[in-house]
């Protein structure tokens, strides 16, 4: 192999720094590579390289955290003493420090066994990015190693039941009052509202600046006085999202995220990662692979054409849709600019292939699948939590706009 690549790269004959840099960084890589491979062998348990059905199957982490089993509490212990759960995060915040090539090394080896995550945390995707990138000393110091330990669960709260696509006209309002500020108001879809620590909340601070320049981000501890999560019914059964009240609520005025009435530009940049989340399937924990829908056919039937069809179209486009995020990744990796609006291009991509793989595993377990009681109905529960892929982090219409105007130059 190793010759193969000398070949590839120009190894063996004459060679450049540059080349000399590239053979180099090219064995270091496929070290890393095998490093991983044979420590996923030892590490990761058979149980957690099944297929999960939703996001239950996986840890959340925070104060009190909860797991099913043995094999997921060793999975997500050796991933946080490897400090694996933040790999690209400096390692004095609790993160690997690894490079961007080493990140996706890793996260291919992940997929290639399809290890299921060893948690699921709105604070590895979202906050925990905008606090290393906006975040004071003691911000950075303070939260991030326990979210990069999965010692904290947040969640965001940004809807508001005036506020949903229009973001930017929501009401909640945060009184400055020396040193604290003093916040009243209403959020909703606050996912997990009610089992999260901490909350990253959009409230208005300026209330005489135009809308999107009197933004501010709070960090919020959801144990504060004042607070109050009320968990919303779905028609699925489930009550993951919630109502979150804040009835003079104090927070400490450290607890401002980067500068007062700038948060709007924080708060694209935490929906930018949102977005990338909801499009990659991180958020269900869940990897899809070409014909893994096929296998779940009974053993023995085959399907009619015309599922037989919508399974094959399926496939070819999440094919084509992993090789475009992987070209994605090697544009970041490479330093080059990505596509203009990729957020939004992976949100809306993702989300249409989230719904289709709910519908067509909905056709494959025919009328057993329209079951909905107590004993059944995991299907078509799961078919009907996916529909709000289109809507959260953002209306799939919001993002097409978004995609006219960033990278078409529509007006």
């Amino acid at each position: 192999m190793w010759t193969i690549l000398r070949d590839v790269h120009g190894c063996g004959r004459p060679m450049s720094g540059r080349v000399q840099g590239a053979c180099r960084l090219t064995e270091d890589i496929n070290d890393f590579r095998r490093n991983v491979r044979e420590w996923l062998a030892d590490n990761c348990p058979e149980e957690m390289r099944t297929p999960m059905k939703g996001e239950f199957d996986a840890p959340w982490g925070g104060r009190v955290a909860q797991f099913d089993s043995d094999a997921q509490k060793m999975w997500f212990d050796r991933m946080v003493e490897r400090r694996w759960l933040a790999p690209d995060w400096p390692e004095e915040y609790g993160g690997a420090g690894l490079s961007a090539a080493a990140v996706q090394v890793l996260a291919e080896e992940l997929r290639r066994i399809r290890a299921r995550p060893p948690i699921l945390s709105e604070g590895l995707w979202m906050i925990g990015p905008a606090i290393l990138r906006f975040g004071s000393d003691a911000q950075k110091r303070e939260h991030l190693p326990r979210i990069a330990r999965g010692q904290i669960r947040w969640c965001q709260g940004f809807s508001e039941p005036g506020a949903g696509s229009d973001l930017a006209s929501l009401k909640t309002r945060a009184e400055d009052r020396g040193d604290h500020w003093l916040v009243n108001g209403q959020k909703v879809w606050t996912s997990y509202a009610h089992d999260s620590d901490w909350m990253f909340c959009l409230v208005r601070s300026e209330p005489e600046a135009s809308k999107r320049e009197g933004i501010s981000i709070l960090l919020i501890d959801m144990e504060t006085p004042g607070i109050e999560a009320r968990p919303i019914r779905l028609i699925s059964g489930h009550a993951d999202f919630c109502e979150t009240f804040f009835d003079d609520v104090r927070v400490p005025r450290d607890n401002l995220l980067g500068e007062r009435g700038r948060g709007w530009n924080i708060a694209k940049y935490i929906l930018s990662h949102e977005r990338e989340m909801i499009g990659g399937s991180e958020f269900e924990g869940v990897t899809p692979a070409p014909g893994d829908l096929g296998a779940t056919l009974p053993r023995g039937e085959a399907p009619d054409g015309m599922l037989r069809a919508a399974l094959a179209d399926y496939d070819i486009d999440l094919i084509a849709y992993e090789a475009f995020k992987k070209r994605m990744a090697d544009e970041v990796t490479s330093g080059t600019s990505p596509l203009p609006a990729m957020p939004s291009v992976l949100k809306n991509l993702g989300a249409d292939l989230e719904m289709r793989r709910k519908e067509l595993a909905m056709s494959i377990g025919g009328s057993e699948a329209l079951r909905f009681d107590e004993e059944g109905g995991a299907a078509a529960r799961t078919w009907l939590r996916s529909r709000s892929s289109a809507i959260a982090g953002g209306t799939t219409e919001v993002q097409w706009n978004i995609i006219a105007r960033a990278a078409l130059g529509l007006k």
